[in-house]
């Protein structure tokens, strides 16, 4: 594969290549995880940046539904936007559905928008494994908009705020109360609540729960690089579009104001270390699993930690020290 060639590609806004090097990233192939390192290193030299929105909610409250009708207003408005919309995974064949590119069929189809469905595996927290890597690509490709809408999850898999600027919780509507500001975990790492399925009969219950959480957010220390207002909860409907024009300029207003205050800068270069940490730590567990003679002490271990001879402690003990 011409590496070089592909990054011009990729640069230059070509959708097939831009595919060729999300499948190129998400390898577990050795040659192909040397391949992607190279191109990840052409395209950082273009100093391209996005707005990165991490977007997640519990299953069936709409994110799909969200991220097309949210997708096709910044569209409308001549931005390019990029969607990594990741799917679960089997826990018993592995294997992922990948189907929410079919729901968002409209914004699919928009020239300005790019959608990648991708398979969670066995990564917990929402995203995939190599989530962080393909937002790198879709900023190479100069999107202006990233948005990565997780798996439906719960309150303590906020992994996606770790790779985005800015953090979304979509909520349906007659779920929570006011004592949701004591709880900790989804909550406190929210920059927007939004509550969707604002539209018919549920319009006033979804009034009543916006009330609730931001009641639930006043309750919560003010974080350093929140200006006033903010976190703060709304009510959207991904169906009619109401409030959606109003959620993208309060991202904005955010968006600016760590940009201005030197939070944005600082905050993605806490996200780079560390996402370095997490490689090394992976590496060398995958070092230790490639190494024969290391992968068979270590097998004979978890022998005897099955068989209650050892515990897990003590084994993984004479597993490092070895």
């Amino acid at each position: 594969m011409d590496i070089a060639h592909l990054a011009d590609s990729v640069a230059a806004g070509d959708r097939r290549a831009l595919a060729r090097a999300v499948t190129l990233v998400e390898s577990t192939r050795a040659d192909h995880r040397a391949d992607a390192l190279d191109l990840l290193d052409r395209l950082a030299v273009t100093g391209r940046q996005a707005l990165r929105i991490g977007l997640s909610g519990t299953p069936g409250v709409g994110k799909s539904t969200f991220v097309e009708g949210f997708g096709l207003h910044l569209t409308g408005k001549g931005l390019r936007v990029a969607v990594l919309a990741v799917d679960p995974s089997s826990a018993r064949t592995g294997g992922s559905i990948l189907g929410d590119k079919t729901r968002m069929d409209r914004l699919a189809r928009d020239p300005r928008a790019f959608i990648r469905p991708s398979p969670a595996r066995s990564e917990l927290g929402g995203v995939a494994r190599r989530s962080r890597e393909v937002v790198a690509l879709m900023e190479g490709a100069g999107f202006d908009v990233v948005i990565v809408e997780t798996v439906g999850v719960g309150q303590s898999e906020t992994l996606v705020a770790g790779m985005t600027d800015l953090f979304v919780l979509l909520l349906a509507p007659a779920g929570g109360d006011e004592l949701q500001g004591v709880k900790r975990g989804i909550m406190e790492v929210a920059d927007l609540i939004l509550v969707n399925k604002a539209d018919g009969d549920l319009a006033a219950a979804a009034v009543r729960t916006r009330a609730d959480y931001a009641g639930a957010l006043r309750l919560m220390r003010r974080r350093p690089q929140d200006p006033n207002g903010f976190p703060q909860a709304a009510c959207v409907s991904a169906l009619t579009g109401r409030g959606l024009p109003e959620a993208w300029a309060a991202m904005q207003t955010l968006s600016d104001w760590r940009r201005s205050h030197g939070h944005l800068a600082a905050t993605r270069a806490a996200q780079a270390r560390a996402w370095f940490e997490d490689e090394v730590r992976r590496a060398l567990l995958a070092r230790l699993t490639a190494d024969p003679a290391t992968a068979a002490r270590m097998a004979a271990l978890a022998d005897a930690v099955a068989q209650g001879t050892l515990t897990p402690a003590r084994a993984a003990e004479r597993a490092l020290s070895a």
